[in-house]
This record gives C-alpha cells, sequence and structure tokens, in this order.
C-alpha cells in the first residue's frame, strides 16, 4: 500500500467500527463496564477544564485477560494488571545515559507497604500496610487480602507460582497475618531474589472478599470472573474492558500508595496493524505508538517531529527455541540432535535479520569469541555466526543427513519482525534440507501455545523481569520447563549450576563460576538460537512526558503527563 493511501484511511476496523469514531466514543464515554466508577472525578474540580485523557495503541498484541494468574493471559495483560493493582513494594528511578527514565532494581520502595523489617537473620520480613488504603470498591486493604493473594500466586500453579518461585516464595505456610495491617513472609532460605520478586506484577494484592464469592469448587481462587473483572486498589479503576476492541481506564482519586497520576482517563485502542497505528500518531489521533515496530522506529526517528525513545530491554533475547524432547506427538524429534540444532545455529542468517526485519535497531548477540565464556555480562554474544560449510558438515554427521520437514511458528503480534525474521530463516534452512512450514499463531493464543510445548521451532522474545542470567535460565532453560523454556530443555548438570547460582550473590567466586558454567552448556547445547536483544520502542506526541521504561516491557501510566 502506497503511503498517502495509508495515511488518507487513518483508519483500522475492529468489531466494525472505525477507529476515529471509536476514539471519540471512548473519549466521551462515562458508563462502566466491568466495575463502576461511580464517585471518580473526571475534570479538575472548578477549573473548568477538560480532563486528561491519554489514547494508546500498542503493538505486541491486546490484552486477552485482567488476571495474570489465569493460564495463557498474555504479556500485554501485564500493563492492565500494574495499574489496577498494587503490591507491597516497587522498584526506584534512575536516570539513564540518554536522559530517558527507567526503573531501578536494585533500589526496593514502599507502596502498599509503607514500611518493613527485615529480621536480623534475615530469613523473614514484616510489613506494615498502610492504614488507609482501600479497594475500588470501597472494602479496606487488610493482611488478610495480602495473605490471600499469596497463597494464591503459590497455589494456582503455572506461571505465577513458577514466578513466585523464582524469589523461594513456595509455600502458604511462609506467609503470616499477624495484624489487620502487618503482615509477615517468612524465607525458606537467604535468596537475592526475594524482595524483588514481590515488587513484580504477580503478587498483586487483590480484594479476597470480592472474588471468595464469585470462586467455586472447580475454580476456588475465581480465576474465571478476575479474568474479566477487577479487584484491585491500584492507580486506576476499570472502566471498560472490551477483548479485542478497548481498555478503558479512569483514575482512583482514593490511591494512597503513590503520587496522585496526572492522566484521568487512559483509552487504549487494538489497532493489529503497524501501519495503521503509525499513521493514526502522525495525524495526531493517538498521543502513544507503543512497542514500536523496528522498521517505523527507525523511520520516526529520522523525522524529528515525535518524541521517540529506544531502550535496550535489560534480560531479554530474540531467539529462535528448538525442541530439544525426544518426540513430538508421538514422532522422533530431529531437533533432540544436538548436531541438528548446532547446524541450524550456523545455518542462522544473522546480519540479513538484524538488517532487513529488525532494521539495526537491537544489539548483536551472534558473533561471540569462544565457547569458554569469557566474563558472565549479561545477555552476551554467542559463539556462533553464519557459515554454511559447518552447518551442512553438521547435518550430514547426524541423524538426519538427508534432512527432515518441520513447521516453524511465531506469534502474529509480533509480525513486523518476526514474519520476514522466518522468512529469512525458512529460506537458509532449505540450503542444509531443513524444509520448514510458517505457523502464524494469534497474539491472543501464543501464551498457550507456549505452554504446550509441542512446537518444534517457535520464535520466542523472553525477557526476564529481574536482571541476572541466573534468573533468564531458570525460566528459559532451567528442566522444571517454565512457560518460556521454549526448547523444552532437559540437563540436569545445567539445572545444578543455576540452582547454585540462585542461592549466590553477585561478587561471589562460587556465582561466577556457576553462571560460567551453564552459558558453557547453552553455548555446546544450542537449544535455542539467539539472535539479538531488542529495543523497547515508543514515540510520543511532543506533549506527552514522564515516560519510564519498566523491565515488564509495558506502559505504567501512573507516572505520564500530558500538556
Amino acid at each position: 500500500m502506497r503511503r498517502r493511501d495509508l495515511l488518507k484511511r487513518g483508519t483500522a476496523f475492529t468489531g466494525g467500527v472505525s477507529l476515529a469514531a471509536l476514539i471519540n466514543a471512548c473519549a466521551s464515554s462515562s458508563k462502566p463496564a466491568a466495575e463502576s466508577t461511580e464517585g471518580v472525578t473526571t475534570a479538575d474540580p472548578g477549573k473548568g477544564s477538560e480532563p486528561a485523557v491519554l489514547t494508546v495503541v500498542q503493538g505486541g498484541g491486546f490484552p486477552n485477560g485482567l488476571d495474570l494468574h489465569q493460564v495463557g493471559t498474555n504479556r500485554p495483560a501485564y500493563g492492565i494488571s500494574w495499574c489496577l493493582y498494587d503490591r507491597l513494594v516497587t522498584f526506584g528511578t534512575k536516570t539513564l545515559d540518554d536522559g530517558s527514565l527507567s526503573y531501578d532494581y536494585t533500589v526496593i520502595e514502599p507502596e502498599l507497604a509503607e514500611s518493613w523489617t527485615v529480621a536480623d537473620d534475615e530469613l523473614s520480613v514484616t510489613f506494615n500496610l498502610r492504614k488507609d488504603a482501600i479497594f475500588h470498591d470501597g472494602t479496606p486493604v487488610t493482611a488478610k487480602d495480602v495473605k490471600w493473594s499469596y497463597d494464591r500466586a503459590v497455589s494456582v500453579g503455572g506461571f505465577p507460582s513458577f514466578q513466585m518461585k523464582a524469589g523461594a516464595l513456595e509455600s502458604p505456610d511462609q506467609f503470616v497475618v499477624v495484624d489487620d495491617h502487618t503482615f509477615q513472609v517468612n524465607f525458606l532460605r537467604k535468596d537475592k531474589l526475594t524482595l524483588m520478586d514481590m515488587a513484580v506484577p504477580i503478587p498483586a494484592i487483590m480484594n479476597s472478599t470480592l472474588i471468595e464469592p464469585n470462586a467455586s469448587e472447580a475454580d476456588p481462587w475465581g480465576l474465571e470472573w478476575t479474568n474479566a473483572n477487577s479487584a484491585g486498589s491500584g492507580a486506576y479503576k476499570l472502566d471498560t474492558f472490551a477483548p479485542e476492541e478497548r481498555v478503558v481506564l479512569v483514575r482512583n482519586d482514593d490511591w494512597k500508595s503513590g503520587p496522585a497520576p496526572a492522566i484521568e482517563k487512559i483509552i487504549w485502542l487494538n489497532v493489529p496493524e503497524s501501519g495503521n497505528r503509525r499513521a493514526l500518531l502522525e495525524k495526531g489521533d493517538v498521543d502513544i505508538n507503543y512497542e514500536v515496530s523496528e522498521k517505523d522506529i527507525s523511520e520516526l526517528k529520522a523525522m524529528g517531529k515525535h518524541t521517540v525513545v529506544s531502550t535496550p530491554i535489560e534480560n531479554c533475547l530474540y531467539t529462535i527455541d528448538l525442541n530439544s524432547q525426544p518426540e513430538l506427538d508421538g514422532t522422533p524429534n530431529p531437533f533432540s540432535d544436538v548436531k541438528v540444532r548446532q547446524a541450524v545455529a550456523y545455518a542462522m542468517p544473522y546480519d540479513a535479520i538484524v538488517d532487513t526485519a529488525l532494521y539495526g535497531e537491537c544489539v548483536k548477540m551472534y558473533g561471540g569469541e569462544s565457547f569458554e565464556p569469557k566474563s558472565i555480562d549479561w545477555p552476551q554474544p554467542y559463539p556462533y555466526s553464519t557459515d554454511m560449510a559447518k552447518a551442512k558438515a553438521l547435518m550430514a554427521e547426524s541423524g538426519y543427513p538427508d534432512g527432515f520437514d518441520t513447521t516453524l511458528a511465531f506469534n502474529l503480534g509480533t509480525q513486523e519482525w518476526a514474519e520476514p525474521l522466518c522468512v529469512l530463516v525458512k529460506e537458509s534452512l532449505a540450503e542444509i534440507g531443513i524444509n520448514a512450514t510458517l505457523e502464524k499463531v494469534p497474539g491472543s493464543n501464543f501464551r498457550a501455545v507456549l505452554v504446550e510445548k509441542n512446537r518444534p521451532m517457535i520464535v520466542n522474545n523472553f525477557g526476564g523481569w529481574l536482571n541476572y542470567p541466573d534468573y533468564f535460565f531458570f525460566y528459559s532453560y532451567h528442566g522444571q520447563n517454565a512457560t518460556f523454556n521454549g526448547s523444552s530443555y532437559q540437563n540436569p548438570e545445567l539445572d545444578k549450576l543455576v540452582d547454585k547460582a540462585l542461592a549466590t550473590e553477585p561478587g561471589d567466586p562460587e556465582y561466577e563460576k556457576s553462571v560460567k558454567g551453564f552459558l558453557k552448556i547453552a553455548f555446546e547445547e544450542m537449544p535455542r538460537i539467539v539472535v539479538a536483544q531488542p529495543y523497547l520502542s515508543v514515540a510520543m506526541q511532543p506533549g506527552v512526558s514522564g515516560y519510564q521504561y519498566w523491565f515488564h516491557r509495558q506502559l505504567d501510566y501512573r507516572q505520564l503527563k500530558k500538556a
């Protein structure tokens, strides 16, 4: 499509409604959907000003639910949960070299807990909750709700329980109600990640009194209800949740866990096509285009008309995960052969992917110098580069010298970079006898596909929330086979090294030895092909300020302002 035609259209269609009409309808709508907004101020009293409304479009898919404890809830849902719910603590803020703001994982600050005390033996922490905090329905927040929420997170299984376990939070027995406003966590062991793990989205504090009547024997934690309804105390209330169409949030003027947000209403619209998102930004119809494609961000930077921020995503890699299970659906799996995996690693068209699919908007993570790690820097380049002669030789030595047919799956929510990457990979693999058919997975289903673990090859873009290499490997290589281990990789030797690193601190010689040990195994075994560390890019109208990068890769509306 020619550029002027795209601008002339200027709309995407969602459920048969033009986006321009949808923006206008949402901006003026005050009707509640999943939760009442009675009592919420939409303008500054006495000043006669219009309410501060922020309209957002975003790449990477659209939220498929509200409850991060629900199986298959996708990454875009983190952004809604982050604003609807409080956590006990949060991270501080720092200024990056380019002048932009970022969270600071080395600093823990109060949120719902106004203070806390770590025991002298460092095996427990006691939190003092804000006495004036209330849920959106007016119910006081108590330590009972905190324990119920923590019990839920460690008990529902799947990703939430994996996440809590990463910080040695594993059993309801660890969580104690001291009184209505005092909550204690007993540690299983000393762990550098425990307090940090309480600041990520999963241990959100939920209104147990509101949820429990909606639970059942089959659904004891009320997951079905909370996936479409809010039960939080956060800075924003839920006005509208229309899956695949829009989300509307309104400011919670009774929020006690931080400074009152400047933005009174958030309108997040589902615009699947990156070209349409960009056109809406250029026309001034939206305030923020978030998680912008590499192509668009490179061109928007050159135009110089918008505020553009690109931040390397900490602890994140774009990879192609090769399923290493011996069989898939009862059939021998070629990628269980390490020589096949190494052949694929040498066959990757790395430079073409970076230049063509990613427009250079990334940090290269290939071409490393040695299979013996020289440092524990993370992420660091893997010791592979394009070498078709080596790739063909390894295939000849493998159990599949004549090649084979397979599939390569990717998330349509990341289509802008993932599809051209897959096309390039398909062409290169054909040169070594591997015929790959591309599978396009809808963004709302991609997390569920990762959970299934039955794709031979799948494009992954996992980013670890807590910025340590052992944390990344706990999720993406460890034999516990968490959601993001797209390779279903199992190696007891690697597991021991990861576990040991998790139990030690950076600076300890044993920590460095463990990290170098599991990096070496990853380099040699290659269950996942590492291509690049991506940027998270946002383009905003010049009047928008206060943007801050967060580890969960979603917008935090609480800091934003609009002139």
